[in-house]
């Protein structure tokens, strides 16, 4: 089979497609045919070795794919199902996404809901879940449309792009966030923001402790000062769903939004979601997302070329999903 590989040895990284022997994918319960895999930003982050995301080496990476059940010793799953892995370590314990096959734990697996081509689930992918994911927690803190705006940083990224397609969806006023405003403007526009700011507005240091209200909830990717900057702008009663940390681990805050207006920090952490709350969450893509605008978001690349744009994506440079054909 073909997949791409990461090593180290001695310090020396190095990234390669190369054939890999069927014999040495980790032992799992489960093989899956691989039909498409993505890159996210954590892929970008251990394609390009910018950040320690590979704890064993060598590593396929790939945080998920998308494709058929070969064979599985669970009972599951059978021979032809349809799923779609997001999560659980893989591409950086377990060998991951981006190869023509992969052996999995079947508890890792969702089956893809019948709305979707695999095609379709692997565009969604980690990053649309996840937005899915934070959608559901603003509402579970009771953020409506009726509450007031939802922010939306990062908007033009993966998790971004799926999240501000949603949330219009669902009859939310969106401002979107983006350093790419003015080239990626009209795109924002065509997935439903309302409203577009400078990620330069939230992203420096220093901030009030509590600034005044603008939005009802919000979806961060970025961390760091622009999410102690959101949380300072969130409106009483308000939730703000955390997701990412694209400018940073850190967060220098105030409790003032906490317990002055009563705001919501949700963690999110999809990775290691429940079974059900996994699949709670693709039934709501299924009935949430336009999957015309899932089209509209998500171009295709090869095997060959993911190196390359594993470095774009680190730089912010893609726009929404990029699927890979592992076949190509």
């Amino acid at each position: 089979m073909r997949g791409l590989l990461l090593n180290k040895v001695d310090d020396e990284f190095s990234a390669e497609v190369t054939d890999i022997a069927e014999d040495d994918l980790p032992e799992a319960d489960t093989l899956v045919a691989v039909e498409y895999s993505t890159i996210n930003y954590k892929d970008g982050l251990a394609i390009t070795d910018s950040s320690p995301i590979v704890r064993n080496w060598p590593m396929v990476p790939g945080v998920d794919f998308a494709g058929t059940v070969l064979s599985s010793e669970s009972e599951s799953f059978g021979v032809g199902d349809r799923v779609v892995l997001n999560g659980w370590d893989v591409g950086e314990k377990h060998w991951g996404g981006l190869a023509e096959r992969a052996r999995v734990n079947a508890d890792w697996l969702t089956p893809i809901p019948e709305e979707f081509s695999t095609y379709q689930a692997a565009a969604i992918g980690t990053a649309g879940y996840t937005a899915m994911l934070c959608v559901l927690a603003l509402e579970d803190h009771g953020v409506t449309p009726e509450s007031g705006a939802v922010l939306v940083t990062g908007a033009a990224g993966g998790v971004g792009s799926v999240a501000v397609a949603i949330l219009n969806r669902l009859g939310y006023e969106v401002i979107a966030s983006s350093g790419r405003v003015e080239e990626e403007g009209d795109y924002l526009r065509s997935l439903g923001a309302n409203e577009l700011i400078h990620r330069d507005e939230l992203s420096e240091g220093g901030g009030r402790p509590l600034a005044k209200a603008r939005w009802a909830g919000a979806i961060d990717v970025a961390g760091s000062h622009t999410l102690a900057n959101v949380l300072a702008a969130t409106g009483p009663k308000g939730c703000v769903a955390a997701c990412g940390l694209a400018q940073g681990m850190d967060l220098e805050t105030s409790v003032a939004p906490l317990i002055l207006r009563g705001v919501t920090l949700a963690g999110i952490d999809s990775v290691h979601e429940t079974a059900e709350r996994r699949e709670q969450a693709w039934a709501r893509l299924a009935t949430d997302l336009d999957v015309n605008l899932l089209e509209e978001m998500t171009s295709e690349v090869g095997l060959e070329t993911v190196p390359d744009v594993a470095s774009l994506i680190v730089q912010g440079r893609v726009r929404g999903r990029i699927v890979v054909d592992v076949s190509a």
